[in-house]
């Protein structure tokens, strides 16, 4: 049984994901101040602030026992796409690079979550006068490889032409 196959190497992706997210997020926190917007442009803002929950801030201020339930799914999830990537098939690259980003992201919010017992968020987007609830890079890294993974279940693997 082959533990190492072709589509692992899109776990570089995964990596790079991990480090750009890190890194903007400790560029975020030693530039700017918890909760005052630094408004770059109409409708963008950086904006620090901390998440205890998960996605829109669900279960933020549930006492605590959030951090371990949402640390454990991501543990799990991860485990689970790596062994999807993993078995792939070698022309499958857009399921593989969905996979791989939205791999990248959890790992990436999964080390603040067990560190620092929240994520990071520094980016906020306005619709209109309405704000988009602020995210950072693993957040937007899970966001295209969700919706790149929906679009290759409508594709699905390349087939290698056998003539």
């Amino acid at each position: 049984m082959t533990i190492v196959t072709p589509q692992l190497k899109w776990l570089w992706l995964s990596l790079g994901v991990i480090i750009i997210d890190q890194v903007t997020k400790q560029i975020a926190e030693a530039q700017l101040s918890l909760h005052q917007p630094l408004n770059l442009m109409p409708y963008f803002d950086w904006y620090l602030t901390y998440n205890t929950g998960a996605a829109f801030s669900l279960l933020a201020d549930a006492g605590g026992w959030q951090r371990w339930m949402f640390t454990a799914i991501a543990i799990v999830v991860s485990l689970v796409i790596v062994q999807w990537i993993r078995k792939l098939e070698p022309g499958d690259s857009l399921t593989a690079l969905s996979l791989s980003l939205i791999l990248g992201g959890a790992i990436g919010n999964l080390i603040d979550r067990i560190l620092l017992g929240h994520v990071i968020d520094f980016i906020q987007v306005w619709l209109g006068s309405y704000p988009f609830p602020a995210f950072n890079i693993a957040d937007a890294a899970i966001s295209v490889g969700a919706a790149l993974l929906i679009l290759s279940s409508f594709y699905g693997p390349r087939k290698a032409d056998s003539d």
